[in-house]
């Protein structure tokens, strides 16, 4: 797992690219009611529009997330 990229993630980071760099995120993101992961508008979308759509906080995603990803 690359430290530094998982460091990186932002509120500007877009789906596509999360998902490229980390597969192994998906369950995180199904987890908070994000499914249709597959779908172009999702993916085209930063983590923030995406957490907005789903009301969720960006914020407190990003930390959950990167804690995911480093514990794997």
């Amino acid at each position: 797992m690359e430290l530094l990229k998982i460091m990186d993630l932002g509120r500007e980071s877009m789906i596509s690219e999360i998902l490229e760099d980390f597969p192994e995120a998906m369950p995180k993101f199904q987890e908070l009611g994000m499914h249709c992961l597959g779908c172009a508008l999702a993916t085209a979308e930063s983590l923030e529009q995406a957490c907005a759509a789903h009301g969720i906080d960006p914020d407190e995603f990003i930390i959950e997330l990167k804690a995911y990803l480093m514990a794997l």
